[in-house]
């Protein structure tokens, strides 16, 4: 594991920390104050999102045999990302004495069929984050699919690279055999011509030296 990763690591670590201090401070605060916390909320959102971002760059480039345990890490970084954002969700519309305030009036005399009215719109968005919760899980299940296929696929095409090599490498060995094969052949085929001469001259050589013998002895008795 890369010194880049856990240096990546450690500020996802401290930034969701902060992150989600200052999300449940947001139904505490009313006015500007709650309105700048908002925005510095989504600024480091930003930034947790770019970090993960970077360390699944960083985990791409790990040996595929090393790399399960990390990928593993990253999908637990990314679930917590994806509840980090569904809790400021909830927390930008949850019933606080500001929206209170802003729909029933500072007196509190308001009808008592606005306050059912805010209570049923308060549910429908709760129930509409849910949706979108579940949404995202699902999308971010499907990018790991992808992601997990991408990388069998990345692994299919380097052992089908690595067998291409190894029956070239074998093609080469094959012709290198055969053209040895060749040389022994024809070096083969020139011993056994050579052989095959030199029984044809001890042939002749014996026929000559019996023909001279029985020369020999043919004058030899017809003398006496």
């Amino acid at each position: 594991m890369s010194a880049d990763f856990q240096g990546y690591e450690q500020d996802y670590s401290v930034l969701t920390a902060e992150i989600t201090s200052r999300i449940g401070r947001i139904p505490r605060l009313v006015g500007e104050e709650k309105k700048q916390m908002v925005i510095n909320v989504e600024k480091q959102l930003d930034e947790a999102k770019e970090l993960l971002e970077q360390m699944d760059l960083e985990v791409r480039e790990i040996p595929v045999q090393s790399r399960g345990m990390y990928s593993s890490r990253m999908r637990s970084y990314k679930q917590e990302m994806s509840k980090l954002e569904a809790d400021f969700k909830r927390s930008r519309i949850a019933y606080s004495d500001e929206v209170r305030n802003e729909l029933l009036g500072d007196d509190g005399n308001s009808s008592e069929s606005q306050l059912i009215k805010l209570r049923e719109e308060r549910a429908h968005l709760l129930d509409n984050t849910e949706v979108l919760e579940r949404s995202s899980r699902r999308l971010e299940a499907g990018y790991q699919i992808a992601v997990e296929t991408e990388q069998i696929g990345q692994n299919i095409l380097e052992n089908l690279s690595q067998d291409r090599e190894k029956i070239q490498r074998s093609r080469e060995r094959l012709r290198e055999t055969d053209t040895n094969l060749g040389k022994s052949s024809r070096i083969l085929t020139g011993m056994l011509r050579r052989i095959i001469q030199n029984r044809l001259l001890l042939v002749v050589l014996a026929v000559i030296i019996v023909f001279t013998i029985v020369l020999a002895i043919y004058f030899s008795f017809r003398g006496h």
